[in-house]
């Protein structure tokens, strides 16, 4: 299974279409336009930044918990179902899911602001925290799927690094309303915050191969030689992990080059 990592307006989704058509494998999305609590994880954000402007230095967003419960129970679905194949590939990752949900409940001492200001030491911990609640009962969803997957020795986490100035111009660009910093001033401090976890998450991440690539540089959406250039990045590690052999990558490759 090939899993894609990066901040809000990395590519994530992009990659992952360019990716699923190249290998002819299934694409399985961030749960995102049928998604009913992100536009309320939004205004949270909005309603707890004028909460602390207003004297209320604890004030948290009241959605973080619901959102990222949503999001763990969806991707969990979605990740038993890529499981299925070597090649398919979620956008998004359940350990990604894990770690915010983590870390939006550590509280640093000496703001008392939960989230923020953290020195983050031990962040391999939030893989361990990625819970549901089915029937009543507590389940680890890691453990779970170590019984679905015994091995993560075919499984590639592609992490997509980009900067804050790229990020903010990629979301200005695809115009979802609740997630312009020009209608919520306080995303400036959510979307840098959300920056320092993605350092933490890419000096931790062990559980499985990864591999960087600097969005920055190489714009892989419209610019056809940056795009091959990633392509073959990520075909050289699948031939290196097995998932496809020499004279696959050599026939994807010719195919891309005409």
């Amino acid at each position: 299974m090939i899993t894609l990592a990066g901040i809000i307006g990395s590519g994530k989704s992009s990659l992952t279409e360019i990716l699923s058509r190249e290998l002819g494998s299934i694409p399985f999305y961030e749960p995102v336009e049928d998604n009913p609590v992100l536009p309320l994880f939004y205004k949270g954000n909005e309603l707890a930044a004028k909460k602390r402007q207003a004297g209320e230095k604890d004030a948290t967003n009241p959605y973080a918990y619901l959102l990222q419960t949503f999001f763990l129970n969806r991707r969990f679905m979605m990740m038993k179902k890529a499981l299925q194949s070597r090649n398919n590939i979620l956008d998004r990752s359940i350990y990604e899911d894990a770690m915010f949900e983590w870390l939006e409940k550590r509280q640093d001492p000496e703001t008392g602001l939960w989230g923020k200001g953290i020195n983050f030491n031990s962040i391999s911990g939030a893989f361990k925290v990625a819970v549901i609640y089915a029937n009543g009962k507590r389940t680890n969803i890691l453990e779970e799927l170590n019984h679905v997957v015994p091995s993560n020795d075919y499984n590639l986490m592609i992490l997509i690094k980009v900067s804050y100035d790229t990020m903010v111009s990629r979301i200005k660009k695809r115009g979802r309303e609740y997630e312009q910093i020009e209608n919520d001033p306080s995303l400036i401090d959510y979307y840098g915050r959300l920056l320092k976890y993605y350092e933490e998450f890419e000096e931790n991440y062990n559980q499985s191969e990864m591999l960087v690539i600097d969005g920055d540089k190489f714009n892989f959406v419209e610019n056809i030689d940056d795009r091959n250039h990633i392509l073959d990045m990520i075909e050289m590690k699948l031939v290196d992990l097995g998932n496809i052999d020499c004279s696959e990558y050599e026939t994807l490759r010719q195919k891309r080059l005409g």
